[in-house]
C-alpha cells in the first residue's frame, strides 16, 4: 500500500510532540516543593541549575494550556499548567512597580528584571490560555492587564540619545500575543494592535533597496550602517514572516500574505548556510564582518521557526519551491538538533551541525520553541 506523505508528515510532528518532547519536560520540569518550572536540564534529562526565568513559567504554562484546550482536555496538563500560573500569580511581579521579574531563584528570592517586557507577554498568553480552559474571567483580566503592561512598556533607557535604536522584537511579538489573545480570551483590540504592529515592521522593517528584514533600526526606521544597524537575525525576520502569514491566512487577506512571503524569501536567502546546511544565526546586511563570535552558530529555535514559516507559506500558496525548503531545513534540523537516545533538541551547534553544548534547557531555552512548531505543523497538516 502507498502511503500518505502528508500523514506521515503529520503523523511525525504528532508523536514528536506526544512521545518524545512533552516526555522530556514534564513532569520531570515541574517543582514540587515550589512550584512552577526548571528549565536548565543536560542531555539525560539531570537538573543542572535552579533559577527559574520568569518568561518560561509564562511560555511553559501557555504551552499546556494551549494543548489542553486544542488537543486533549487531560488532567495532568491543566494541572502542570496551573502550577506556572501560581508562581506567576505569587512570584512573577514585583510589588514595588508592577513589572515582571526575569530570573528567580528556586524558592522565587528575585534575581533580576530585564529592560523589555517580555515576560509581560508570555505570562499574557498563559493568563489567557489558562482562562479559557477553567472559564474564570479572573484569569481573563490579568491577560489582559499583562498584555496592557507590555505594549505600553518604555524600559529604562540603556543608550543615550545620540543614536536612538528600534528593534523589531517589540512588533512581531506583540502580533502573535494579540493573536493567542483573540484566540482564547476574544481580545477587543487585538486587530488594531495586529495593524499598527505590521505596519511599524512594513514601514521600517522591511527594505527593498537591500532585500532584507532589518533587526534594528534608526528612530525613524532608517537603515544604520553600524554593527548594530548591519546586524540581521533570520530566525526573528521569519517568525515575524509566519505570524503575518498566519494573520493573512485568517482574513484572507492577499497584501499580508504577499508580505510574509517577501519576508521569508528574503531571509531564506540571507539565512540558508550554502556551505554546511542550516540557518546561520546573524549575518551582515552588507556582507561586512560581525562583530557576535556567535554569528554562524545553529541554534535551534531559529530552524522551529523556519520549519514553520515554509510549511505554512506551502500551505497557502502551493509553491513548491517553499516545500523544497520546508524538507531541507526539517531535515537538516532533525539530522543535527535532534537527540535520539535521550529525546528533545540540543539547542546549541557549531556551524557544521556539531554539538557545541549538551544542554536541552537554561534561562533561554525550555519547553516552548521545539513543542509550539510541532503542534502548529501537526495542527496545520491536520486541518
Amino acid at each position: 500500500m502507498k502511503t500518505d506523505p502528508r500523514a506521515t508528515l503529520m503523523e511525525g510532528y504528532r508523536d514528536g510532540l506526544l512521545c518524545d518532547t512533552l516526555p522530556f519536560w514534564f513532569p520531570r520540569c515541574v517543582d514540587v516543593e515550589h512550584g512552577g518550572y526548571f528549565t536548565a536540564f543536560d542531555r539525560q534529562g539531570s537538573r543542572v541549575d535552579d533559577d527559574k526565568s520568569i518568561w518560561f513559567q509564562g511560555r511553559g504554562a501557555w504551552l499546556l494550556g494551549k494543548f489542553y484546550n486544542t488537543v486533549e482536555r487531560r488532567a495532568d496538563w491543566l494541572e502542570w499548567c496551573r502550577a506556572g500560573i501560581e508562581f506567576l500569580d505569587r512570584h512573577g511581579f514585583d510589588p514595588a512597580d508592577g513589572r515582571m521579574w526575569f530570573q528567580v531563584t528556586a524558592d522565587a528570592r528575585p534575581i533580576r528584571k530585564r529592560r523589555y517586557a517580555f515576560s509581560e507577554a508570555f505570562a499574557a498568553i498563559a493568563y489567557g490560555e489558562y482562562a479559557r480552559a477553567t472559564a474564570n474571567d479572573t484569569y481573563a483580566a490579568k491577560a489582559r492587564r499583562c498584555f496592557d503592561r507590555f505594549v505600553t512598556h518604555v524600559g529604562e533607557p540603556k543608550f543615550t540619545g545620540t543614536r536612538v535604536l528600534r528593534g523589531l522584537s517589540q512588533p512581531m511579538i506583540t502580533i502573535v500575543t494579540a493573536q493567542e489573545l483573540r484566540e482564547s480570551i476574544e481580545l477587543e483590540c487585538a486587530n488594531a494592535w495586529i495593524d499598527r504592529s505590521v505596519e511599524t515592521i512594513v514601514r521600517d522593517h522591511l527594505k527593498p533597496e537591500v532585500e532584507a528584514v532589518v533587526e534594528t533600526v534608526g528612530a525613524r526606521g532608517e537603515l544604520l550602517d553600524h554593527f548594530d544597524g548591519r546586524l540581521l537575525n533570520p530566525g526573528h525576520a521569519l517568525e515575524a514572516a509566519w505570524f503575518i502569514l498566519r494573520e493573512g491566512r485568517r482574513r484572507d487577506d492577499s497584501q499580508l500574505i504577499r508580505t510574509g512571503l517577501t519576508m521569508l524569501d528574503w531571509m531564506w536567502r540571507r539565512g540558508w548556510d550554502t556551505e554546511y546546511g542550516g540557518m546561520l544565526y546573524y549575518v551582515d546586511l552588507f556582507h561586512k564582518p560581525i562583530q557576535e563570535y556567535w554569528h554562524d552558530m545553529k541554534f535551534c529555535w531559529p530552524h522551529n521557526e523556519t520549519i514553520i514559516a515554509t510549511l505554512l507559506a506551502h500551505e497557502i500558496t502551493g509553491d513548491e519551491r517553499y516545500a523544497r525548503w520546508n524538507q531541507q531545513v526539517r531535515e537538516w534540523a532533525y539530522a543535527h538538533f535532534a537527540d535520539p537516545e535521550f529525546g528533545e533538541w540540543y539547542g546549541y551547534l557549531h556551524r557544521d551541525g556539531s554539538v557545541s553544548s549538551r544542554l536541552k534547557g537554561g534561562l533561554w531555552k525550555g519547553p516552548f520553541h521545539l513543542p509550539r512548531m510541532q503542534w502548529f505543523c501537526w495542527q496545520l497538516l491536520k486541518g
